[in-house]
């Protein structure tokens, strides 16, 4: 049976004292090991190294325990172009134990995740859970901004005001929420133009997500291919109130009500600090 949480063995490894008071965050990722993209193209990804560690690492060392889910309980797939010191302050050492912590944490092991499904979550009780994290990678744009047990889980966060952190693309989830959003993200993909959902949780919500200029940037990882949409776009038009950086990839941070939103890799750090701090609170 899998382990519900990897704070045990965690703590183990890493060597992490484990505080008075401990949190359960609950982390979750995509199943996905590819984005389609327009005219049949398929742009292989997961998540990002940095993007879901820099966090963990942080509410591991605070003592907090963290559960790992995915949608279908499926272990995610590391994007290996995040495998890139540029993502640790060109510090090869730094990039080096990050590795290690994934390896150390086997949330990528066909054989040995602990990652769960979030009917399993459910089943669990979402009541046990005091935050949420999702980080970015292109994954999230394959099926996290269309899943109902996705949307479930961020409403009951959403209506009980407890932290929601999302990061780089890991913000296009909030889509989840929205009355069917299989219908919303079909117009995005077919027009690149969607109605606004009326009552959708997050409207009139402070938010950032991977900006289009970023996006435009960053195409070249696509190998000529090209997104069906941007998720900022997609967030602008489901009525999210945008901000962004004025340098691309520098950190930026929104933060508003009970939601923390982070718009590239260069956030993720930083959006970990601010969910460990509402964490002490």
């Amino acid at each position: 049976m899998k382990k519900i949480t990897t704070l045990a063995t965690s703590v183990v490894l890493a060597g992490i004292s484990v505080a008075a008071h401990a949190d359960n965050v609950l982390v979750v990722l995509s199943d996905a090991d590819h984005l389609d993209l327009k005219n049949g193209q398929v742009f292989s990804t997961g998540f990002y190294l940095n993007e879901l560690l820099q966090p963990v690492k942080l509410l591991l060392e605070a003592g907090h325990q963290v559960t790992f889910a995915t949608p279908e309980g499926k272990a995610p797939t590391l994007d290996r172009s995040s495998v890139d010191k540029m993502y640790f302050n060109n510090d090869s050492a730094e990039l080096e134990r990050y590795q290690a912590l994934l390896g150390q944490l086997k949330i990528t092991s066909a054989k040995d995740s602990p990652v769960i499904s979030l009917a399993r979550v459910e089943q669990i009780g979402l009541d046990r859970f005091d935050a949420l994290y999702i980080p970015g990678g292109h994954a999230p744009m394959q099926d996290l901004l269309t899943s109902a047990p996705l949307g479930r889980v961020l409403t009951h966060f959403h209506d009980q005001g407890k932290t929601t952190a999302l990061v780089c693309h890991g913000p296009i989830a909030l889509l989840s929420t929205i009355t069917d959003a299989q219908g919303f993200v079909g117009q995005l993909a077919a027009k690149g133009q969607a109605s606004a959902k009326a009552g959708w949780i997050y409207a009139g919500y402070k938010m950032t997500v991977i900006s289009n200029q970023e996006e435009e940037l960053a195409k070249g990882l696509l190998g000529g291919g090209s997104m069906k949409f941007y998720p900022q776009n997609a967030l602008e038009q489901a009525g999210g109130q945008y901000s962004s950086n004025t340098s691309p990839w520098t950190s930026h941070v929104v933060m508003d009500r009970e939601l923390i939103t982070g718009q590239n890799p260069a956030s993720a750090l930083e959006v970990g600090k601010v969910l460990v701090k509402r964490l002490k609170h």
